[in-house]
């Protein structure tokens, strides 16, 4: 299945794309896609309604995020070796983590603001995991049976306030609509393989990213394994899983980052696309 909200910022409706890409109006079914949805039950509930028995959604709504209810919004730093090198740090012995705030969240298509002050805005194009069902010391072997489904993310990072403003990653990447998330949460049933998925990113109609999520230093199910170690996972939390080379702070011969006008739109196999305006900040 994949799985939306849909409406404007505050009114959104749950929804469910069906077999043309037209929206179909859950809400009848479902007051909205929280974190339990998200569960084998909730999921198997819905798995179970026929899509040409909802309302079809006339138009061209705004998509929000794909569900409600995250608690935790965790990133893994570094999970590409040539991303890695292109920041000129070492490729790490265990997956490096950091949070994104959970404020940062925003649809998938919705403006980015540049905040005040910025000059080293980035992109990065990532996998994100969704915890379907409680993970505490997980085995490698199990993990993904805890994962409800993916989704596009745009790890939006500020990189002066990252690497410079005090040695914490966090600085620099929860800046309000620094997380967009969608268009969809796809099932990890319709996924399948997550090791296999090519990934591009496109900064004002150029193609500077272009990846595939087999090239991870730690799979999915190693980072869900790993993460368990240290925090309880519980339905709802997001795992955006690293990026390809090809960020701004990666382009040569010289650094590029974002600026109020430029345009970025980003996808993943099977996942759906996803494009920011990048607007100045405003009080």
């Amino acid at each position: 299945m994949k799985l939306c909200r849909y409406g404007a910022v505050g009114a959104e409706k749950p929804g469910l794309i069906d077999a043309t890409g037209a929206i179909r109006d859950l809400s009848g079914a479902i007051g909205d896609l929280t974190a339990d949805s998200l569960s084998p039950d909730g999921l198997k509930k819905l798995a179970a309604i026929d899509p040409a028995t909802l309302p079809l959604v006339e138009g061209d709504p705004r998509y929000g995020v794909p569900f409600t209810g995250t608690r935790q919004f965790i990133a893994i730093g570094l999970n590409y070796a040539d991303h890695a090198a292109e920041s000129n740090l070492p490729i790490p012995e265990e997956p490096v983590m950091f949070t994104k705030a959970v404020s940062c969240l925003t649809g998938p298509n919705d403006p980015v603001t540049i905040p005040r002050g910025s000059v080293k805005t980035d992109w990065e194009v990532e996998l994100g995991v969704v915890i379907g069902s409680r993970a505490s010391y997980v085995e490698e072997a199990d993990a993904l049976s805890h994962v409800a489904g993916y989704c596009v993310i745009n790890d939006v990072s500020e990189r002066d306030y990252q690497l410079s403003r005090g040695g914490t990653w966090d600085k620099g990447k929860g800046c309000p609509t620094f997380g967009p998330v969608g268009p969809w949460l796809v099932t990890a049933d319709e996924v399948g393989d997550p090791q296999n998925l090519g990934m591009w990113l496109e900064v004002n109609g150029e193609r500077v990213q272009d990846g595939n999520t087999r090239t991870m230093i730690f799979s999915v199910a190693k980072i869900v394994s790993y993460l368990s170690e240290f925090m309880v996972l519980e339905p709802g939390d997001i795992i955006t899983t690293g990026t390809p080379p090809g960020v701004g702070m990666g382009q040569k011969p010289e650094p590029r980052y974002l600026k109020a006008g430029d345009k970025v739109r980003l996808g993943i196999e099977k996942l759906g696309e996803q494009g920011q305006s990048f607007v100045g900040w405003s009080r």
